[in-house]
Order: C-alpha cells, then structure tokens, then sequence
C-alpha cells in the first residue's frame, strides 16, 4: 500500500530533474509571457505559411488587440472565445486576451452550431475572434448567445500584404472555403476584421491590469465525447505552474543541443487542445522556442513538406499522428538529427508505432499523461529510456498520484485503481458547475481522473483504461487498450479499436474494428492471431474491417461512435 502522500517515483527521477517547483515564481501568465517577449524579442516566435513573427512583433500585435478589446468596455474576468486553426493570429490573440485581464475560451472551430453555442452560452463569452472559415457557423447562433463583439480573421492576416491578398483570394474564391455568412450588428453587437481590430489598437494603450495567481486564465471544454461539455477553470497559477512543471521535466534533455541555435516545436496539435496550448505554445514562449504552426496537420504531404524546412527539436503528438507520418515515405527521408524530444499524449501510444517512430526518426516517443482538468500535464518517462515503455511515466514535481478504488481508498502496489491528482496544476472545478465539481474533486483535494491505471513500486503508472470504455465480459474486466496494443503489433493492421458490444451469454463481447496495412488481411488471421495472444474471454468475437475510424480533431479514435 502506498500512502497518499508518499512519493516512490522521485527515487527514479532523471538527474537534473528537481522533487518540486516553485510556482509562485510568476503571479500570472501574463507575467510569464511578458518576461519571454523581453528576454527573446529578436528570436521567431512562431512560423505560418513560410511566415514568421518575432517574440517582439507578438509582444506589439497582442498589446495592440488587447487595447481593442478594453476599448469595448468588457469588464475585468470577462470571457472572450477564439475559434481558429493553428495560424498566426492565434497566439496573438492568446496573449491578448490574457493581458487585457480577460478569460481564453478556446473552441474548436469545426464545431457544430449546436455545439458553439453551447459553448458560447456556457461560457457567457462576450467577444469571439473567429477565422471567417467558421463564422457561417457563429450566424447560426450568435443571436442566442451574449457575444457583442465579433473579430474576424482571414488566413492571410499577419502574412504580409501580397502575400495576404494572394492566399485570401484562393481560399475565398479558388478553394471555396469560407461558406456565405452574414452577422448582424443589431443589439449593438460590432464584426470588425482582425487588421483593423490591430490598426485601431495601435493607436490606443494597453491599460495594466494587475492579474493575479487565483484569477482565472482559461476555460478549457471538456467531456463532449461523453456528456455535456463543461469548461474546466484553468487560473492562471495552474498553467504557471503546469509550464514551469514540464520545463524542469525536459529541461535536461533540450540542453543537450547546441545553445547557440534556437529550437523548434511542432504545433500540429490544434492550439485550442490543452496539450497543445501548454506544450507547445506556453512552454514554447518560456524557453524561446520557434513555434511551427500546422493549420491542417491531416494533409500529410503539405505537413512533410512544411517540416522538410525546419530543423525540428521536440514533437508533441497523439499516436495517430505519429503513426501517419512514420508510415509517410516522404516523412522518413528527413533530417531528425535535431529531434531530441517526441512526446505522446492524448491518447495511448501503441509499440508499434514507437517502435516504427524511432525507426524512422531514431527519437524514441516518451509517453505523457494529462488532462484538460489538469493543465494538463501528470506524468512524463525518462527521456533516457532507450525503448518504448506503455508506461505513462513518473509524476512530475510537485506533484502527487495516488491510485484508489470506489470508496477512495488507496489500493496495494501493483493493484488497479482510478488515479487520482493533487498538485498545483489542478484546475479550480467546472465552470458554473459545483454539483460536477463535486464528483470529481475529493475532500482532501485529488482530482478523481476517470482512468483506471497501476502504479508500480518505483512509481510508474500504466493506464488500465478509462473506466467507461471497460468491457465486462461474464464478470472478467476487458480493457480496450490492451487488446488495441497486442492487436496493433499485427503486420497487416494499420489501425483497430475494440469496444464492448451486447451478447445474449456474457453480457458483453469484444468487438474489434480494423484498418488494414495489408489488403490480404482477413478475419480469420485475426482470430487466430487473437487465440494466440488473448485468454478466452479476452478474445474478439467480431471483426469489422473500416476503411479508416472515427477521430476528434485531436486524432482520438472516438470509441463512443463505434459503439453507436
């Protein structure tokens, strides 16, 4: 039995790495972002399109919209949504909104009407910068929500103006992809274009505002592949704390490239995801990173292309991601003689794509684990393992993980059990939502994660499964993942998921659906590949072959849609 406030993992930190951080070393993001728009003015900040910007010019532009916004009148705390791909004004309107004392709602922005405005009405946002792209979507709802205030983006602001003209008339009228849409300004509500919202600022001053640890910064949606979504309340000392957490994790490992060159992350998660909003962007502006901004990260040959320019230092990643491009022939003729960190998350890393990872980028995928709820950074392994793992990692400082059953009770080492987490990059609750809140944060201060997951006497965790996706099969536990990984590791299988299905004599049976790598795979292979390496109740009864699976936006296979 551990007990909750013992720490078996940091007897097997990485040297370098310290027990805790100080989180209180920054009041604010805001003051975090300010100290990287100093120290690294002159450096590229982020890159779209064959266009950069500097830390200095991210400073200028996100002041400039901030002073904007204040001129509006919103009130100090007010929420403000971004709906937009990875593309430069992103990261600018991040920072202003935080500057400005405002909170970031983020959206994805290939959400359906109903789903913004839930989001929208959920939230109480007041302003929205939307990529036009979307904001048909927006018409469609705006009159139900609070928004008075729209900003609307093209794909060619910030690109310079030719260049900007040049890719606003084919993605208008060659590529057709910014639908008909009309917002209408009664009830005072302004749509003013995103280069004029910049103009207009600069002609105002960003007034101070003094923001501080407990107020908040994001409010991040959560929970729609089961329920309603809610937004969990990020402050602004959770992310603070989350990006200081992650920089004293891989701190070590980035120092062994040259100081003289400046790194590069990949930004093909979508900023709105908090993987990508912390990993990337967040601890990108901390250590003065080059953020590669990929709009559409599912166009493997432009992606391939794009990254055939950079010298790429860390890349965060799910595993569908990763297993697209280590599979892509044009990908494997890079230069990954810079690529010292790949780091897995969202979802779990199946062998055979790290094992094809490194094979290819001779970078091994060092496996994460987090949640929006949690900023969301848990746990990372050792960057010095020479293989790939399936463990989840170590909890990174100041941070405890304490794995429990149904009464709240910490289980024996080696035993499953739902992990729980205490630390300071735990969210403040659900917004608006006490009753939810609840449910999920205990009496002494853990957030209950929903995942069942098995710590060993060192202090690693492995994921069991989430406890909604457990298939019980005559009584026995049947965990997706399992399956999915030993599944995976078949020549012919290029993808597969396994959710549970009724069956009139066990109650539930397997069910697998697979992508074939081999056109030749049949479903007799499978079952007797299956026979081979599952226990009777463990084996698939069904085997449906799919052209490709259901994914979010964020590359997870979305077994609820399999399920029906």
């Amino acid at each position: 039995m551990i007990a909750t406030d013992a720490k078996p993992w940091l007897a097997s930190y990485p040297p370098g790495v310290p027990a805790e951080i100080d989180a209180s070393s920054h009041r604010s993001l805001t003051e975090l972002l300010e100290e990287a728009f100093r120290k690294h003015a002159r450096s590229c900040a982020a890159v779209c399109m064959d266009s950069e910007l500097s830390f200095a010019q991210l400073d200028e532009l996100s002041s400039a919209l901030g002073a904007w916004l204040q001129s509006k009148g919103l009130a100090r705390g007010s929420r403000v949504a971004l709906m937009m791909p990875n593309v430069l004004q992103y990261p600018v309107a991040i920072a202003a909104v935080l500057r400005a004392g405002y909170v970031v709602v983020n959206v994805n922005p290939l959400y359906t009407a109903r789903e913004l405005e839930h989001q929208l009405k959920d939230s109480g946002a007041e302003a929205i910068v939307v990529l036009e792209n979307f904001a048909s979507t927006l018409a469609e709802v705006v009159d139900r929500t609070a928004v008075k205030h729209v900003v609307l983006a093209a794909m060619g602001d910030l690109l310079g103006f030719w260049k900007g003209q040049i890719v606003n008339l084919a993605v208008r009228h060659v590529r057709k992809m910014v639908p008909e849409f009309s917002l209408p300004l009664d009830g005072g509500r302004t749509v003013t274009r995103f280069n004029m919202a910049i103009a207009e600022g600069t002609r105002l001053s960003l007034r101070r505002v003094d923001i501080g640890p407990d107020d908040i910064a994001f409010l991040q949606y959560t929970g729609g592949t089961t329920g309603v979504s809610k937004g969990a309340t990020l402050l602004h000392r959770n992310v603070v704390a989350n990006v200081l957490q992650s920089e004293a994790w891989f701190q070590p490992k980035l120092d062994t490239l040259p100081a003289s060159r400046q790194l590069t992350v990949v930004c093909a998660l979508p900023l709105y995801h908090i993987f990508a909003l912390t990993a990337c962007f967040m601890l990108g502006a901390r250590l003065g990173m080059k953020n590669l901004l990929i709009p559409n990260p599912r166009d493997i040959p432009g992606f391939v292309k794009t990254l055939s320019t950079h010298r790429v230092s860390m890349f965060p990643a799910v595993n569908t991601l990763f297993n697209a491009l280590a599979n892509d022939p044009d990908f494997a003729r890079l230069d990954f003689s810079d690529l010292v960190i790949s780091n897995g998350g969202g979802m779990a890393v199946q062998q055979a794509t790290a094992e094809k990872w490194r094979k290819v980028t001779g970078c091994v995928v060092v496996e994460g684990y987090g949640l929006s709820e949690t900023s969301p950074v848990v746990t990372i392994n050792r960057f010095d393992n020479d293989e790939f793992t399936g463990s989840i990692g170590l909890p990174v400082p100041s941070t405890l993980v304490s794995i429990r059953d149904d009464d709240g009770r910490d289980v024996a080492i080696g035993q499953p059990g739902e992990i729980c987490i205490k630390g300071p990059q735990v969210m403040a609750g659900y917004w608006n939502r006490p009753d939810e809140t609840a449910k999920v944060l205990t009496p002494d201060g853990f957030f209950r994660s929903g995942d069942v997951g098995v710590m060993s006497a060192d202090g690693s965790i492995k994921i069991v499964d989430r406890k909604k996706d457990m298939i019980l099969v005559s009584g026995f536990n049947v965990y997706p993942n399992e399956i999915e990984q030993v599944v995976s590791l078949h020549p012919g299988v290029l993808e597969c998921a396994a959710v549970g299905v009724p069956d009139e004599k066990s109650g539930e049976a397997v069910k697998l659906y697979v992508v074939r790598r081999d056109a030749a795979l049949s479903e007799s292979d499978l079952m007797d590949y299956c026979r081979e390496n599952f226990t009777a109740y463990k084996r698939p009864r069904h085997v449906e072959f799919r052209d490709e699976l259901p994914k979010s936006n964020v590359g997870k296979i979305l077994r609820r849609e399999l399920r029906g």
